[in-house]
């Protein structure tokens, strides 16, 4: 229920005009994962920034770690996952330098921006896009398909 002019709302930043603005908001993803992975349930919190484009959206993940491990590290994690036969369709690597509308109609979950990857110390931040209506989307079919088998 983002505005698309300056028009009143009970939360301020909704009140304010979409075409214009990046806007912070609450988003529902955050909280969802401890539902979905019981073992990050109240470690993981998020937000959301609307802005105004079509279609297209980006997770900026920042984790501690207690091991030390090496932005290489982290890239082959991500790479060799994206191989397994469980992860098809699911995760995309991408070494490419990518913007938003570069994954519009791309039908992964996740497209992992490998060179987007950055540790200092004992912080580790990946960057991850998703085209929030097109892999939604196909994620949909994959479970009608499933049920249908």
């Amino acid at each position: 229920d983002q505005r698309i002019l300056d028009l009143p709302h009970e939360d301020l930043r909704r009140a304010r005009a979409a075409a214009l603005s990046a806007i912070p908001t609450s988003t529902g993803a955050a909280s969802a994962i401890g539902l979905v992975i019981p073992e990050l349930k109240g470690k993981l919190d998020g937000l959301a920034v609307r802005i105004p484009i079509p279609v297209g959206s980006i997770v900026d993940l920042t984790v501690k770690v207690e091991k030390d491990f090496s932005v290489e590290d982290v890239n082959s994690a991500f790479k060799k996952a994206s191989k397994d036969p469980e992860f098809k369709g699911v995760l995309r690597y991408c070494e490419e330098l990518i913007v938003s509308a570069d994954i519009i109609g791309d039908a992964h979950s996740t497209i992992f921006d490998a060179p987007s990857t950055f540790k200092q110390d004992n912080l580790i931040k990946v960057l991850s896009w998703y085209d929030n209506e097109w892999g939604y989307s196909s994620r949909l079919y994959d479970v009608i398909n499933f049920i249908m088998e």
